[in-house]
């Protein structure tokens, strides 16, 4: 077959879908298959011009929000960059965004797309305090599932729980596939080590909606309990200053580390003793996997597919979103008992290496890919 997987960011870009699918589109090459990636430049904004419209709602109704109208733009720019980028056909279109999804079905009619949802864009914005709940952007980005369905012959998600938050906003959840997402063992490795003081890690973008915050908080009460650690915080973003203060004034600065961004953090992930991220919401929460296969102990919140990854108590610990306190224990309980520390991590490495490895991904992908090979096309 013949397959495009169009993605929105660079394949190059740090982080879940842009990292994952170039190791996607390794394997299938290894099978025979013929698999291309496209997908927007940043340096590409304001080239596109073409009205935009929607068949299952009017967009026109928007216009003038500036997250709406910011998205808008990009689809334009999509299409434009589509346009002048792409001169063959493909017997199957895989997107990974929306833009990338229905421009593509808009310029390829005739050639069946599909598309996985790997988030909310909705949510993060809302946490992140960027739209207000059923504001123009919040409204319009939700009606979006519902032009997805209309429009692709197949939508595919991360997790049963974020199936299920489709279900508000689409009129047949029982046609979205849940397919978790896949990790190549060979680049999450565990490597043996004894630090004398735990060291705990995050990854991820410094925004609302991580829960760093509370992190900081939980941390502030470790330290008021005389534990010892040492945070590690990689990656970047819009608050990274403002949770640098918030690491002073809490007095958790000396035992914080703030790196900023970095390309490939699982190289360095196997060094440290324990992963935790208390975000607010996830469609999946690739990094608890990641962390998991590098054979962390885990921590997390009780929301969307980090819930799904991590059984509490048997392959790590969930607490409550926005909870310190309970967040602080559950960090104190595995910092104070190593055994039981290696225990989580060790039954976190035994299912991540179950349920998801790559070769699971590359077997449920092919089930769908194959629905749409060209009659009389050799397997």
């Amino acid at each position: 077959m013949n397959i495009l997987q169009a993605l929105f960011f660079p394949p190059e870009q740090p982080g879940g879908v842009s990292s994952m699918v170039p190791y996607i589109q390794e394997r299938f090459a290894r099978k025979g298959w013929d698999m291309e990636l496209f997908s927007l430049p940043k340096r590409i904004r304001g080239k596109g011009s073409d009205p935009v419209s929607f068949g299952t709602f009017d967009c026109r109704a928007f216009e003038g929000d500036p997250i709406v109208d910011k998205y808008l733009q990009t689809y334009r720019d999509y299409i434009w960059w589509t346009k002048l980028r792409i001169r063959k056909s493909y017997d199957l279109i895989h997107a990974h965004h929306p833009v990338a999804a229905l421009a593509m079905k808009q310029l390829f009619p005739q050639t069946p797309v599909m598309m996985t949802i790997h988030s909310s864009y909705e949510r993060e914005l809302l946490l992140n305090g960027k739209i207000e709940p059923d504001g123009p952007a919040h409204v319009f980005l939700t009606s979006l599932y519902r032009e997805l369905e209309d429009r692709l012959e197949q939508i595919t998600t991360v997790s049963s729980s974020f199936k299920q938050y489709l279900s508000d906003y689409v009129q047949d959840v029982e046609r979205i596939g849940v397919i978790p997402n896949g990790f190549d063992e060979k680049r999450f490795r565990p490597i043996p080590h004894d630090n004398a003081v735990p060291q705990l890690i995050c990854v991820c973008r410094l925004v609302p909606a991580k829960g760093l915050d509370i992190l900081l908080q939980a941390c502030a009460q470790l330290k008021q309990r005389g534990v010892d650690f040492v945070l590690h915080l990689i990656g970047d973003g819009p608050i990274r200053q403002e949770l640098e203060q918030m690491a002073g004034e809490l007095n958790v600065y000396e035992e914080t580390i703030f790196y900023g961004y970095m390309l490939h953090p699982e190289e360095f992930m196997p060094f440290f003793d324990i992963f935790v991220l208390p975000s607010r919401a996830e469609a999946f929460g690739s990094v608890f996997a990641e962390a998991a296969l590098c054979m962390l102990a885990l921590v997390g919140t009780n929301v969307g597919g980090i819930a799904e990854q991590i059984e509490n108590g048997r392959n790590g610990l969930i607490v409550p979103p926005d909870d310190p306190g309970a967040l602080a224990d559950a960090l104190e309980k595995l910092i104070a008992d190593p055994d039981f520390r290696y225990n989580m991590a060790r039954s976190a490495w035994d299912k991540a290496k179950k349920t998801y490895s790559l070769n699971r991904v590359i077997q449920q992908l092919t089930r769908v890919y194959e629905r749409y090979r060209t009659r009389g096309q050799p397997s």
